[in-house]
């Protein structure tokens, strides 16, 4: 009886500790864990619009059909120019023929996944200085004075590259 009573004590304890390292770093707002993601942030909760994956595919008629059976359909492109946007539910995925060598992530600033404009959105050269102000190499700048239709592509660190594609 007396080592059961040890046993759950022990534990017991050993599950206040457990959470008290945890609130304490909470309670310290010096300590600015929880205040990593608002530190040099201008554009609040940065709105960056549609997502999808841009695949370099080989064969593009394969790759439809592929993902058909996967229950995609074409939302949208053509394969006589070689490229098709497709959608299952919130998911799209960009099959592209011959266009670029490696897969990319791809924003659609303005733009739901339907392809709709959406009512509030960070226009493209909002995102393109908050990036540099942060220290992110854009790789094709856009000129700050233009407006409208634009596009950038940024690198993770792992190598992937990102398109920020604003289409109005």
């Amino acid at each position: 009886m007396k080592s059961i009573s040890l046993i759950f004590l022990g534990f017991v304890l050993a599950l206040l500790l457990g959470f008290y390292p945890h609130n304490e770093l909470k309670k310290d707002s010096g300590n600015n864990i929880n205040n990593r993601a608002l530190i040099n942030t201008n554009i609040e909760n940065m709105k960056l619009g549609a997502f999808s994956i841009s695949l370099s595919v080989k064969d593009i008629n394969a790759s439809k059909q592929f993902y058909e059976n996967l229950g995609f359909t074409v939302l949208a492109g053509s394969l006589d120019k070689n490229y098709l946007i497709m959608k299952n539910e919130n998911s799209l995925i960009g099959l592209f023929q011959g266009m670029f060598d490696n897969n990319i992530l791809t924003f659609n600033p303005g733009w739901d996944e339907n392809g709709n404009n959406i009512e509030s959105f960070n226009d493209i050269r909002e995102i393109q200085e908050e990036l540099k102000n942060k220290g992110i190499k854009i790789e094709n700048e856009i000129d700050k004075t233009s407006s409208g239709p634009a596009s950038f592509k940024i690198t993770d660190p792992d190598g992937n590259v990102v398109l920020i594609d604003q289409h109005r």
